[in-house]
């Protein structure tokens, strides 16, 4: 089941298996900014990612002398566990909670929280983590949101690109086969906030980016100007992705804040020492978020 909120500028609706925000839509020329999850290209259009990121090596990780299982990115998305837990005019809370089944293959009591508001022109993405167990949490969270693009019927893909608020010297961590991230890296940005997107720059996988100054980053067309703006400043590192060769006129990218990273291929899989883990407190809680801005 989808709910949807709006205001004077956006309607947006979420899917409340995985929390997963579905539409982001202009209601002043009903222009929609989301991929579209089109199964034959890409079937998701904003995965929710708790508690890893990415891929885990080997498909475990290892805690207390235990083995876990955790999925590739989570628990969250896909899942239909997840609820509405409350609705406002211009919010939507979902919640999932710690189960036997979770517990299985993440061994800790949690709740997680996602809440999507509208102010103004923004898409807030609030995220709360409590932890109602006897001891400290391991976890990590982040956003997969892909941006229709082109957005218009007469540009192509190769007309946008990204603009970092700051000039920008960082290079991306390269992903093995497997999506663990490997020890060789490749510049992107060199000296400049200015990263054009082309039929190209996904053929290696997701670009990995764990030192940028920049906390926002702006999809921008050459024809068009700036569309979207993404404020990161909870997150430190900031994956890119696109489906290598997909269909440049029925394209998307990907901005994706995270609190976390994927595994690393030399990883010994012990989750305490997890690159980017976060620990959390016997009954502490946990909130960052993320804002995604459109304009017209």
């Amino acid at each position: 089941m989808n709910y949807s909120i709006q205001n004077d500028h956006l309607k947006i609706s979420v899917q409340e298996t995985g929390a997963e925000l579905c539409q982001i839509q202009s209601t002043v020329t009903g222009k929609d900014f989301l991929w579209n999850a089109d199964p034959a290209v890409w079937a998701s259009y904003a995965p929710v990612l708790f508690p890893v990121i990415g891929a885990i090596k080997n498909g475990f990780v290892k805690y207390k002398g235990g083995e876990y299982a955790v999925p590739r990115h989570g628990m969250v998305r896909n899942n239909a566990n997840v609820k509405l837990t409350s609705q406002t005019a211009d919010s939507l809370t979902f919640t999932l909670k710690y189960s036997e089944e979770t517990l299985a293959i993440y061994p800790f009591q949690f709740e997680f929280q996602i809440t999507y508001r509208l102010d103004g022109k923004k898409v807030v993405i609030d995220h709360k983590v409590i932890n109602h167990g006897g001891s400290e949490m391991l976890f990590s969270l982040g956003g997969h949101p892909a941006f229709k693009c082109p957005l218009h019927e007469d540009e192509v893909y190769e007309d946008y690109y990204l603009e970092f608020e700051a000039i920008e010297n960082d290079s991306t961590w390269i992903l093995e086969k497997s999506g663990l991230v490997g020890n060789t890296t490749k510049p992107v940005l060199e000296h400049t906030n200015v990263l054009h997107l082309n039929g190209h720059l996904f053929d290696n996988d997701a670009l990995i980016f764990k030192h940028l100054i920049s906390k926002q980053v702006s999809l921008r067309s050459t024809r068009s100007g700036q569309v979207i703006t993404v404020y990161y400043k909870d997150f430190p590192y900031l994956g890119i992705w696109a489906k290598a060769g997909g269909n440049p006129k029925n394209h998307f990218v990907c901005i994706e804040p995270w609190l976390g990273i994927a595994d690393s291929d030399d990883s010994d899989q012990n989750f305490e020492t997890k690159e980017g883990i976060l620990k959390l407190e016997a009954g502490g809680t946990f909130e960052a978020s993320f804002k995604i801005e459109i304009n017209e």
